[in-house]
């Protein structure tokens, strides 16, 4: 996988070999109350070509509706049928394992909530309701005593679902503990691990798909442990935008699972031409920026766009370790002539 995404003069744009766009939220639309730089423009210019896109979040405390109405809010039009949660694969995954109308002990917000009584379960928040799971999803008012309720019905035989698995989620303020860190209270007291539906897991991808009906989707996102390693996981394309969570540095050492298909600054990338990443006798060019891996170490020369410098020094890296992954200390002096 060394198409990582960019500028090739006469080629197609990244966008033309998609039908859908299954976008991650939290650092690729947005951040917090401020739209990403490029998005809104982005993600209009990719409806007006017939794509269609979908809102694709592991957060789970907001619903569909409250979501799209932020997302109109910050100039992306939405609606709340675009909009699929984790909420809403950890509901259909509850729904296909116990009976219709079980009480589920919901450790979260109304995401969740909403998402169990439109698949006809029956929220609660005591484990005395004899419940037949308990489904945790990040909610901001998260208390001792709803953590407790839940691993007392966990070891009482409750299913356990997470709707994700996300150790921290990206904030203005920067990165806040996530649902991932926040399960871990429920399972380390219990010993039991919870069933995750978020992504990388397949659940999330099953809802979209089943949602959007997609043929030729592209997943879009900041994570590599998640939106990379999803789409890896689902064998469809992805695209790494710069905007959030992941750096070059983790780009540079990154797993096979977790190396993207394109790479772009941020959402414009969609509508660039693909990169013209290449192979020569010295290493791997694209445009003004050739990479090569000499004495276990990455070279890189160069200048024009450092995202060109990155996309061309991940191919170098990636064929030169194969299945394993870079050590910080080969690739780390190349980084400075990137400026990123």
């Amino acid at each position: 996988m060394t198409r990582v995404g960019g500028a090739a003069s006469g080629a197609p744009a990244v966008i033309e070999s998609y039908d859908t766009l299954l976008l991650d939220l939290d650092g690729v639309v947005y951040l917090g109350d401020h739209a990403v730089t490029n998005a809104p423009e982005a993600l209009q210019r990719a409806r007006d070509l017939g794509v269609r896109l979908a809102f694709v979040t592991n957060n789970a405390s907001r619903t569909p509706g409250a979501i799209a109405e932020h997302l109109t809010h910050l100039g992306v039009s939405a609606a709340a049928d675009d909009v699929v949660t984790s909420a809403q694969a950890a509901a259909r995954l509850v729904a296909e394992h116990v009976p219709p109308g079980s009480a589920v002990l919901v450790v979260g917000g109304m995401g969740l909530r909403a998402a169990l009584r439109t698949h006809g379960l029956r929220p609660v928040t005591s484990s005395l309701d004899a419940p037949a799971a308990v489904v945790q999803g990040i909610w901001d008012r998260m208390s001792y005593e709803l953590l407790s309720e839940g691993a007392l019905a966990v070891r009482q035989g409750a299913w356990f679902v997470a709707a994700n698995a996300d150790t921290t989620m990206p904030t203005k303020r920067g990165e806040l503990p996530g649902n991932g860190s926040m399960s871990r209270v429920i399972a380390t007291a219990t010993g039991v691990e919870p069933v995750v539906a978020g992504k990388p897991q397949p659940p999330l991808h099953r809802e979209s798909m089943i949602r959007t009906e997609a043929e030729r989707p592209l997943i879009v996102g900041d994570r590599l442990d998640t939106d990379i390693e999803g789409a890896t996981s689902a064998g469809v394309d992805s695209l790494l935008v710069l905007t959030g969570v992941t750096g070059p540095l983790d780009l540079l050492t990154a797993a096979p699972r977790h190396r993207p298909t394109h790479i772009a600054a941020d959402l414009s990338g969609l509508h660039a031409p693909v990169a013209d990443v290449r192979r020569n006798a010295t290493g791997w060019t694209c445009r003004g920026w050739t990479a090569t891996w000499e004495n276990g170490h990455l070279g890189l020369v160069g200048d024009g766009d450092p995202v060109d410098g990155l996309r061309a020094a991940c191919a170098a890296t990636w064929e030169a370790v194969g299945d394993g992954h870079a050590d910080e200390d080969a690739v780390k002096p190349a980084l400075a002539s990137l400026g990123i």
